[in-house]
């Protein structure tokens, strides 16, 4: 466990998610999945989340692990065509997440959301969070709309809104 990661997470917790990711911004990324949705039959939830508290941050919970709890909690694996996707943030350690359903994960696999994360750290770096994000979410919505059409009879299984940790 590092000493340096243990002091970021507890410097920069949730004020920076509030700096970074105003509800302006959180209300401009909800309207980006909402929109991507539009054009796939798939589900996107967005998360950030500033900081690791108490036991996950002193276990040296990597973000990937925690990623797949939130994936859980959330339920995001319970979709009709199993096609859900997270994609997730840890404001603290810069690394972005996604982690999607069998259903999608089988025809993008990692390399193909890993391109997508590259993308977004890369906008991030640059201090362009909103941008990034949304630039995510399209890049999500066209592999989905690839794999999963759109149907108009499908529902919207889960909240378009973004989950702020």
């Amino acid at each position: 466990m590092s000493i340096k990661r243990i002091a970021r997470h507890l410097i920069e917790h949730r004020w920076k998610v509030r700096r970074d990711f105003p509800p302006r911004v959180l209300a401009a990324i909800e309207q980006a999945i909402k929109a991507g949705e539009a054009t796939h039959a798939g589900q996107i939830r967005f998360v950030v989340e500033g900081a690791l508290d108490g036991t996950p941050l002193f276990r040296n919970q990597p973000a990937r692990e925690r990623a797949l709890d939130v994936f859980s909690h959330l339920r995001i694996w319970d979709t009709h065509h199993n096609n859900g996707v997270l994609i997730y943030l840890l404001l603290a350690d810069r690394d972005v997440e996604i982690v999607a359903d069998r259903g999608i994960d089988a025809k993008v696999g990692h390399a193909g959301w890993e391109a997508i994360c590259q993308a977004m750290e890369a906008e991030f770096r640059a201090g362009r969070f909103e941008q990034g994000v949304i630039k995510g979410v399209e890049a999500v919505s066209r592999e989905l709309a690839k794999h999963f059409p759109h149907t108009t009879d499908g529902p919207n299984e889960l909240p378009d809104k973004p989950v702020v940790i």
